[in-house]
């Protein structure tokens, strides 16, 4: 089994006023030659837009582009001529393939806040695609809510080109013990606490810690009270 702790406060950031962001991983003007990636998942950034305010249509190409707001709402225009808004309980992805120009602009009068995901594609230059749905509703505290999957993996999920998983899970107003089983051994898992805390071995990881561990079929963790994971299984090779 092989482990590493990401502490919150460790994070690269970024102030530019109206956007800021935290980043796991090497992105924009943060560089670190020891956080390029984890396996596939290239990039999750923890982003703040201001009211009225995001990026202008720009390009990208042959990335599974996943955005998951956690507060407010952002609206997503594109090359193909989809316009729709993702708003917190939900999840949108983006199939970029051969290319494709969007923009995200948050639309009201709140800030919104973010978490994006890029994930490397098992298939390089296919037809461009967009979808988004409301994972709100299904949610069961205390399980895993699989939102996103390969392609024929789960009708309730939505698919990307990749043998990838993103899951949510909602703890209740107590402390409990969940057990994190990997759909792929070969895989390797990634975990964000998004609000809350976890017991692993014999650390305590707080709000915004990560946990990335590879070499293992299942996760055993402590969960704490209302504590919200973001978790993402991705191939290492």
């Amino acid at each position: 089994m092989k482990i590493n702790i990401i502490k919150s406060e460790s994070r690269g950031k970024s102030d530019i006023g109206w956007l800021k962001t935290r980043y796991s991983y090497s992105f924009s003007n943060y560089y670190n030659p020891h956080r390029m990636h984890f396996g596939k998942l290239r990039v999750l950034n923890d982003d703040y837009v201001a009211a009225g305010m995001g990026f202008g249509m720009h390009p990208h190409d042959n990335m599974e582009i996943i955005t998951i707001p956690t507060k407010g709402g952002l609206r997503h225009q594109d090359s193909m001529g989809n316009s729709a808004t993702v708003h917190s309980g939900e999840v949108q992805v983006m199939s970029a393939g051969k290319g494709i120009y969007h923009s995200e602009i948050n639309p009201y009068h709140e800030p919104v806040e973010l978490f994006q995901i890029w994930i490397y594609p098992n298939v390089m230059n296919v037809d461009p695609r967009y979808d988004q749905m409301s994972y709100h509703q299904v949610l069961e505290p205390e399980q895993w809510t699989l939102i996103v999957g390969p392609k024929g993996f789960s009708d309730r999920a939505l698919w990307i080109y990749q043998d990838a998983f993103i899951s949510i899970y909602h703890g209740r107003d107590t402390p409990s013990e969940t057990t994190y089983h990997l759909k792929n051994p070969d895989n390797g898992v990634y975990i964000m606490v998004i609000e809350g805390g976890i017991q692993f071995s014999d650390k305590h990881l707080t709000r915004r810690d990560s946990l990335e561990v590879s070499e293992i079929v299942s996760l055993q963790l402590g969960i704490d009270p209302l504590t919200r994971l973001l978790v993402i299984e991705v191939p290492m090779r």
